[in-house]
């Protein structure tokens, strides 16, 4: 970069302009900079995507960016519609986002629901990330279901903002991976008038932090960057080998009549071990492309070791000195129920068994009542 790019600055954001880093804020081609001087339009890529194909990219915060953007948001007097992934609902939780909305109600939006079968009863569902949000000392006034990326139950999520929201602003906040900004661009598609908003307004108010999205009645809502989670998968794989591991479709259930003292690999990432109990069926809910290897647990360790990379991927060859180890945490179950692996799916087991489940360094295993 140059000492004049230093001093350059997006219309849109704010941010300055870089050339050096695309994942940056303020990133910008030097093709465009040059073009941008040229017409006096510099925009950075974010906002050139924003204002030109309605594309909302995340933006990546500090500690301290993310400490000012939670007291914006207790300051704020507004309807708060917190993104989770429903996947990976630990993963999804934004560290004391109950001491700072302050006074503000919480609409819980659980996304990604079309990955899920069918038979899954949404009502179990939404009671049990509920159940989540209210041990991490959250009190949502209501949880609703949605899948972003296919634009189901958008309708339904915009009316019940509207009834909640009582004229006041609405800011959506979640953790970076749980498609918050597909949900945004789809509430744009539907409501605003897209082309003529973005070209006419350039979104008014848009800061580096934040996206302002005006409503009818002269508020707003908030688009707030995606918050860094460390403790999800999608921290632990590259993006090429989280594509295979994070559904994309409808799961379909596979089942394995497993005696104790068996195991199934998942891939590469995880782990199961059946330790006691009787010979049972076990049904696995994971991505439909993802392999699951069955071996003895006697030998589960020695196989491990041998096949990452190859057999069991991901993580690819070039990326297992990276992978980081796998962790045990052993489950004693007295009823049907099941072992989430957080960011991959789970699998249902049977009362009166003793198993353990072996996830990357840093994410999340746990029980939960069956819901199938």
């Amino acid at each position: 970069m140059t000492e004049q790019d230093d001093e350059l600055r997006c219309i849109g954001c704010g941010a300055v302009i870089q050339s050096d880093d695309p994942a940056a804020p303020g990133y910008t081609p030097q093709s465009a900079i040059k073009k941008g001087l040229e017409t006096d339009e510099l925009y950075c890529q974010r906002c050139f995507r924003l204002r030109h194909y309605n594309e909302i990219a995340p933006v990546s915060l500090t500690d301290d960016d993310f400490l000012r953007l939670l007291s914006q948001i207790r300051d704020a007097n507004a309807l708060i519609v917190y993104v989770v992934d429903i996947f990976d609902f630990n993963g999804s939780l934004i560290p004391g986002l109950h001491r700072f909305v302050g006074d503000n109600p919480i609409l819980l939006v659980g996304n990604k629901e079309d990955l899920l079968p069918r038979s899954l009863r949404r009502s179990k569902l939404r009671d049990w990330i509920r159940q989540q949000a209210n041990q991490a000392g959250l009190r949502p006034i209501k949880t609703v279901l949605v899948s972003a990326k296919k634009n189901h139950e958008i309708d339904q999520l915009l009316d019940t903002i509207e009834s909640y929201r009582h004229g006041r602003d609405v800011y959506v906040v979640g953790v970076t991976n749980v498609g918050k900004s597909t949900l945004i661009n789809q509430i744009i598609k539907q409501r605003t008038g897209v082309k003529d908003l973005i070209t006419t307004s350039r979104f008014p108010g848009t800061t580096l932090d934040k996206i302002e999205i005006p409503l009818d009645d002269g508020h707003k809502l908030v688009d707030t960057p995606g918050i860094i989670h460390s403790h999800q998968m999608a921290h632990v794989l590259s993006a090429k080998d989280l594509k295979i591991v994070a559904p994309q479709k409808e799961i379909k259930p596979r089942t394995y009549q497993l005696s104790p003292e068996q195991t199934i690999l998942i891939g590469g990432v995880a782990r199961f071990d059946f330790e006691k109990g009787p010979r049972s069926g076990f049904v696995t809910y994971f991505e439909n492309n993802l392999k699951l290897h069955r071996t003895k647990l006697a030998n589960a360790d020695h196989f491990y070791e041998r096949h990452l990379g190859d057999l069991l991927t991901p993580p690819t060859a070039d990326e297992v000195a990276d992978f980081p180890p796998l962790e045990r945490e052993e489950f004693r179950v007295n009823k049907k129920s099941d072992i989430v692996f957080e960011g991959l799916g789970w699998i249902t087991v049977p009362a009166g068994v003793t198993v353990a489940a072996w996830v990357p360094k840093g994410v999340g295993a746990l029980v939960r009542k069956a819901m199938i």
